[in-house]
């Protein structure tokens, strides 16, 4: 067993960074406040599941077929209706997920049945909060989600693992998931129809994949800023493309604040005098463009936020609150009362609401403009690291970054490979949120394919992180083909980190791997220490030409 240094608590409220460290073995708490929702919570179901004062009601999933068949009767027990909730969704296809997305699913899904309005037994989530101290992970099927009634098929391969059906992979070993959960030191997964509906009901590996993506576009985000610093300070760039008042005049929250950031970065630049007036769009316009992604990005981080504390499962259980005679909701549906409401489901001690919580919309939005992002930002990064290769361009530095041209090609095949990666999001980058197919007999009429669009983001993601390191590599060959060091200390630092990686390319070699590792580098690197101005760090480097 692995030593866990990272905790989770399942009454506070998740937060990206938690979700991403579900990767590795994580200690879960629930603590006495998460067990008290839990209990009281099955306690509701079960007064409602058998009549406790009064007639019993319908309860979807509990009592009934599943989708389409929701007129039929369920069957009659409890265990049984558990393999009726799973068996038919074990209809997957495709590669396998990355592990993380499985692991941060399970842990979103895990944390929002601890809220205690799905009604599932304490035993689940205790069962569940063991798994993530292991390196336990569900072989989960890339294709089979259409985003509505949450991710069925997913996360019915996810819950199926854990009992010890199908494949799982423990320290990323791929093996059947019973002899999984033996090499991992845990017991199959027991449940009922609705602890198992609970399971699969709901937006987690959707919600899982779309935070994931945005950490990354954010951290490729944040590389860029840096990077186009160095571009311009490498080339002698007035700076004046980030002139304050310049910004604050075009009223963009989004620039303004990725202009004083910028501008911070390149505190101590000296212009060489040499470039044109005005710098190519790739410089000049990079403020209004990183300015607008800011705000792109800030909106698809308010929405993660929603989803990493909601509850998507359907149906939801809200119990009375015994000091004021409401159906306390919590995240849900805070203050909505419990008394007078019609039809079905009303009980003396709560109610069951049927809805739609599992609707993966808000996601499939957020996720298509995460696209169209990062589309935007890998058209930057590419479009800078063809003005470094174009002697025309790039101050009079050698075509494609080549010592000597012809003999060498510097970073010709690299150029080659960015222009893939970037027709490669274009087509990727087309909205799946709007994309809606009716199924399941026009139960599931309307559709958000969030799933499609979450996965296709983070994807996308990847493939940025890689035009990142490209430019990143360019920049770092530029001072060993005869460009000038940087005079601001902060791109200086920048810079002396991707020489201390990087070798110069000198003669000609494979760079798969150096653009693999200056992403890297980029993705886990800090934010640099933002000196007051004229009191920056001088970098004490020896010149390299």
């Amino acid at each position: 067993m692995l030593t866990t240094t990272d905790s989770v608590s399942l009454t506070v409220p998740l937060d990206s960074a938690a979700l991403l460290r579900a990767a590795a073995p994580l200690t879960v708490s629930v603590d006495e406040a998460a067990r008290s929702r839990l209990d009281r919570g099955r306690r509701h179901f079960h007064d409602l599941r058998h009549g406790d004062g009064g007639e019993a009601p319908a309860i979807y999933g509990a009592t009934t077929g599943f989708g389409a068949l929701v007129g039929y009767a369920g069957r009659p027990d409890e265990a049984d209706q558990c393999d009726n909730t799973l068996a038919h969704l074990g209809a997957g296809q495709g590669p396998d997920l990355p592990q993380e997305i499985c692991r941060a699913a399970l842990l979103l899904r895990t944390w929002s049945l601890a809220q205690g309005f799905s009604g599932v037994s304490a035993e689940v989530v205790d069962r569940l909060a063991a798994m993530f101290a292991t390196t336990f992970v569900p072989a989960v099927p890339r294709y089979g989600s259409v985003g509505a009634s949450g991710d069925l098929i997913p996360l019915a391969y996810a819950t199926q693992a854990l009992r010890g059906r199908g494949h799982a992979y423990v320290d990323g070993r791929r093996m059947p998931a019973d002899a999984a959960l033996t090499a991992a030191g845990l017991r199959p997964l027991a449940l009922d129809g609705r602890d198992a509906l609970a399971l699969v009901n709901g937006t987690s590996v959707t919600t899982a994949a779309t935070a994931l993506a945005h950490d990354a576009v954010r951290a490729a985000h944040r590389s860029l800023m840096a990077l186009t610093c160095l571009l311009a300070d490498l080339l002698g760039c007035d700076p004046g493309f980030l002139d304050e008042d310049l910004l604050r005049a075009y009223g963009h929250t989004g620039a303004i604040d990725v202009g004083a950031h910028m501008r911070r970065t390149l505190t101590g630049t000296t212009p060489s005098g040499t470039r044109p007036l005005q710098e190519p769009y790739s410089i000049r316009c990079s403020p209004q463009l990183l300015g607008a992604a800011e705000d792109a990005l800030r909106y698809v981080e308010g929405v993660v936020a929603a989803d990493l504390t909601g509850v998507s499962d359907n149906p939801l259980f809200f119990y009375d609150d015994a000091e004021n005679g409401t159906a306390e909701s919590g995240t849900a549906e805070k203050g909505m009362s419990g008394k007078g409401t019609a039809g079905k489901g009303t009980s003396g001690k709560g109610k069951v609401v049927h809805g739609g919580n599992f609707f993966g919309q808000p996601a499939a939005f957020a996720a298509d403009l995460l696209a169209s992002v990062t589309a935007q930002l890998g058209n930057l990064a590419e479009r800078q690291l063809d003005l470094l290769m174009d002697p025309a361009r790039n101050g009079g530095l050698p075509p494609m970054l080549a010592t000597v041209p012809g003999a060498q090609h510097g970073l010709q095949g690299v150029q080659l490979a960015t222009t893939a990666f970037v027709a490669e999001i274009r087509r990727a980058a087309t909205p799946a949120g709007m994309q809606s197919l009716p199924t399941n007999l026009h139960n599931q009429d309307v559709v958000p394919f969030g799933t499609q669009a979450a996965l296709r983001s983070y994807d996308m993601a990847e493939l940025l992180g890689l035009l990142c390191g490209s430019l990143a590599l360019g920049l770092r060959q530029t001072v060993h083909v005869g460009a000038r060091r940087p005079t601001a200390p902060e791109c200086a630092e920048l810079l002396d980190a991707l020489i201390d990686l990087i070798p110069p390319v000198d003669p000609d070699r494979p760079l798969d791997a150096d653009v693999r590792a200056a992403a890297r580098l980029l993705a886990t690197r800090e934010l640099p220490r933002q000196d007051p101005p004229g009191q920056g760090r001088a970098s004490g480097r020896t010149p390299e030409r």
